[in-house]
């Protein structure tokens, strides 16, 4: 099973930026597609950003357009998602997620095969 460990949370000020990381584990990384979602206290998981296989294409939330920055690195099993201009409703738990699926990329997590364990991120107004 694919292991999925995010990083670079923590806690700014609006209007800062933070950019988290993800790494994968094993030799196949390239074989996903890899989202970023989050969830914030008494909501549900909600879509952040995705990115494909090769990095060609990426595709964001409309909260997350003009903003956010998904990126790879395939030969360091890494996907970033790179926040600025942070404001205090992107306070949430933020997780990486990959689709091994030979498919299009999805912004539902049901489509989603391996999740980390979540990066916490706090913004402060």
């Amino acid at each position: 099973q694919v292991q999925l460990v995010e990083s670079g949370g923590g806690l700014v000020q609006a209007g800062e930026s933070l950019r988290l990381s993800c790494t994968a584990s094993g030799r196949t990384f390239s074989n996903y597609h890899m989202g970023w979602f989050r969830q914030a206290p008494g909501k549900a998981r909600e879509f952040v950003a995705v990115i494909t296989r090769t990095g060609r294409n990426t595709f964001y939330a409309d909260s997350a357009k003009g903003r956010f920055t998904i990126s790879r690195d395939n030969a360091k099993n890494t996907v970033y998602l790179q926040m600025n201009s942070l404001r205090p409703e992107d306070t949430a738990v933020y997780y990486c997620a990959a689709d091994r699926r030979y498919s299009g990329s999805s912004s539902y997590d049901y489509d989603y095969d391996y999740w980390g364990q979540g990066t916490q991120v706090t913004v402060s107004s």
